[in-house]
């Protein structure tokens, strides 16, 4: 099963480090990644590229879309448009997920055949 995990940001160079790393680490191999940027002025963009070879050692499918938006939702908006996967999560720039954060939520769709969780 496809999994979709998007993360917005603007202006998150402090940040998104972290959120970058807490995806990497997932132990759930079929994954796109969405950075949704809001045309950052500070090196966001710089540390999203240097990770990019990471991503595809990993196999995750990294996209980044860098464009002026109307806000926080605005962007979600964006990104749940773009992605591709049977689940979409939301991670925001500087947080993180446990190791098994995708896996819990894969096995518990699988398991109960619920629309959210």
């Amino acid at each position: 099963m496809k999994i979709s995990v998007i993360t917005v940001v603007y202006n998150g160079e402090a940040l998104i480090e972290r959120t970058l790393e807490s995806v990497l680490n997932q132990n759930y191999d079929c994954l796109e990644y969405w950075i949704i940027d809001g045309a950052s002025t500070d090196s966001t963009l710089e540390k999203v590229k240097e990770y990019a070879p990471r991503f595809e050692e990993r196999g995750i499918e990294l996209q980044v879309l860098s464009e002026p938006d109307k806000g926080i939702y605005d962007a979600m908006n964006k990104g749940i448009g773009f992605a591709t996967g049977e689940i979409i999560g939301l991670i925001n720039s500087g947080d993180t997920y446990e190791t098994s954060a995708v896996s819990t939520a894969v096995s518990t769709f699988e398991q109960t055949e619920c629309d959210l969780v």
